[in-house]
């Protein structure tokens, strides 16, 4: 796999049951590009590993004075200096390929599990998690893949050299032999302490990241409430801690540092001080031991290559864990049967009996918010599975299952809003470039959402083309607008693409009574004919649906006109009118109501409004 082939058109099913065999099944997905890292990299060391050889043959020459020997000598170097500048170029190009293909990968894979769960991601896995674990998590598995190839390439470089030292000059090749694994291995127990002091530190500046966003994001609030210095104080405190954190961190890795460097001293030391006293005493000559010194020296680099790669495991391994705990959330509990056949017909939940005919307007009451926004992502097919051993019964369109169908399919089919959408960055056109049927045009989704207030704002802040408000930025995730207008933008960008059913949370939650009703009006005209689900608690939006359904206790227990259910049901009355005894203010209310006729056109509506 070359840089220029990516995206895969198949990143694979990945082995998710732990990090680690989760790093293994993407070493083992990149073995055409570990191997050829491997070759290009057994190249180098071992063209590096013949320096000393050459060396001590140049030295042996000149004590001999043979300058055949000397050209000899020559030569090789010249031959070996240019195996090693093109092993070196090869095995940084194909090693930094397995980084970049592996991080590619890895991000597909967790592209394609977001889009499949869709909102319900985030309920199950904070978006701060996931948002880490696509971008410095993600270059942490790079690097554990990228090196793997060359620590196995030093590994066996360093194998060689050894048995090789071993049969040249055992005097000295034994006693580098032996040294080789210790300082090799040295290090590796203070590792996991290491990587747990750095992990915490960026535990901590994640945290004090977090509180920076949230103080920006809530400063017009913290200024109107005189909050500012407290949070200030708390800003400053957590950037003391990870400072704090920092300063350990590095102290264990200075420490590392410090024993990598005064081991190998130390054997090179008793490395010379040995050779000299053999070559004094007659029993090595001069070349010998300069040939076994040069390749213990040389030996330094591949043995950087085996404490690079504890290093990457270390770091990599809870970066594989946090991304197996994205990569194992499912959507269903099988794959899928059906053609992609987009179904039509009623939306029906078998597990709270809640049913939305097709093509008309169903408002849908929840005494309990959260309630509310989980049965929501239910009839989006975003919902949590339940128990493996009894799985919830999953929604039906038409009578077909939404976990049946292709995913494609099944978004196209349903498609929910939640009560907090999110604006990406980009300008209005961008926004509302969205996948759909070509039914419904952007200015009349503009329009059925009553985003007038919003383009003239958006022209105001225009400077590039005109004024036009279709070519003015929105800034990430809307904070330049009110919640009121990225409500309405984000229900516009819902109608635009038109589905088949539509699941609205909360759609005007956020908006006067006077905008809420137009938007109500709004939405019933420009989705007449569709499947409509709105959860709500208006009376305004709740008297224009063609039909209420009232859940209590996670089961639908009442279902009719508003009027009716005002009338009849005491705990709808309870939740509509915020009248928890359903007193006299509720029967005031019920009074009121019978006494109007009921509210179909905008204009109507204002008025009551």
């Amino acid at each position: 796999m070359q840089i220029r082939d990516l995206p895969y058109s198949d990143p694979g099913d990945p082995d998710v049951r732990s990090g680690p065999r989760f790093l293994v099944w993407l070493g083992r997905s990149q073995l055409t590009g570990q191997l050829k890292s491997l070759a290009w990299g057994l190249l180098h060391h071992c063209a590096i590993a013949g320096l000393p050889l050459a060396v001590g043959l140049a030295v042996q020459a000149v004590i001999d004075r043979s300058g055949q020997d000397l050209a000899r000598a020559g030569v090789l170097l010249v031959l070996l200096g240019v195996l090693i500048a093109v092993g070196d170029t090869m095995l940084h190009r194909t090693a930094v390929t397995n980084w970049i293909t592996a991080a590619a990968r890895v991000q597909q894979l967790l592209a394609r599990r977001t889009a499949e769960l869709g909102s319900a991601l985030t309920r199950r896995v904070a978006a701060g998690e996931v948002v880490s674990v696509s971008t410095g998590d993600v270059e942490k598995i790079g690097w554990f893949v990228e090196a793997l190839s060359r620590f196995a390439a030093a590994a066996t470089a360093l194998v060689l050299i050894c048995v090789g030292l071993v049969i040249y000059l055992p005097s000295l090749g034994v006693l580098v032999a032996v040294a080789t694994p210790v300082l090799a291995l040295a290090v590796l127990p203070l590792l996991p302490r290491a990587t747990r002091r750095a992990d915490l530190q960026r535990e901590k500046a994640g945290r004090a990241t977090e509180l920076a966003s949230d103080t920006v994001a809530g400063l017009r609030v913290l200024r109107g409430i005189g909050g500012e210095e407290l949070f200030l104080a708390r800003y400053r405190r957590a950037s003391q801690e990870v400072r704090r954190a920092a300063v350990r961190s590095a102290r264990m890795w200075a420490l590392i540092s410090a024993i990598q460097v005064l081991l190998p001293g130390l054997l090179l030391i008793s490395l010379v001080w040995y050779g000299a006293t053999l070559a004094r005493d007659g029993r090595i000559e001069i070349g010998q031991l300069v040939t076994v010194y040069s390749a213990a020296t040389l030996m330094l680099f591949p043995l950087r290559n085996v404490e690079e790669i504890a290093m990457a495991y270390s770091f990599s391994r809870p970066s594989a864990q946090r991304a197996v705990r994205v990569l194992s959330l499912r959507r269903t509990a099988g794959p899928s049967t059906l053609d992609a056949v987009r179904p039509q017909g009623d939306l029906y939940d078998p597990v709270t009996g809640l049913m939305a005919p097709q093509g008309r307007f169903t408002a849908v009451v929840c005494g309990d918010p959260d309630e509310a926004g989980r049965l929501a992502e239910r009839l989006g097919g975003h919902a949590e599975p339940g128990d493996a051993s009894a799985p919830l019964p999953s929604v039906l369109l038409g009578g077909v299952a939404l976990d049946e169908l292709p995913l494609g399919t099944a978004r196209t089919a349903v498609l929910v809003q939640d009560k907090d959408p999110v604006l990406l960055s980009g300008t209005l056109r961008e926004l509302l470039e969205v996948p759909s049927s070509g039914g419904v045009t952007a200015e009349e989704a503009l329009d059925a959402a009553q985003c007038g207030d919003v383009l003239d704002a958006l022209a105001q802040a225009s400077v590039e083309v005109d004024g036009d408000p279709m070519n003015t930025r929105i800034t990430e995730r809307g904070r330049s607008l009110s919640g009121g207008q990225r409500q309405r933008l984000a229900l516009a960008r819902s109608l635009v693409t038109d589905p088949e059913a539509l699941v609205l949370d909360e759609p005007t939650s956020a908006v006067d009574s006077h905008t809420e009703a137009r938007v109500a009006a709004g939405v019933q005209r420009l989705r007449r004919g569709r499947t409509t689900v709105a959860f709500a608690s208006s009376p305004l939006l709740l008297d224009l649906a063609d039909r209420v359904v009232l859940v209590h206790g996670g089961t639908v227990v009442a279902a009719g006109s508003h009027r009716e259910l005002l009338r009849d049901e005491p705990r709808y009355r309870a939740v509509v009118t915020r009248d928890s005894d359903g007193g006299s203010t509720a029967a005031d209310g019920l009074a009121a109501a019978d006494r109007l006729p009921p509210a179909r056109t905008i204009e109507e509506i204002e008025e009551r409004a």
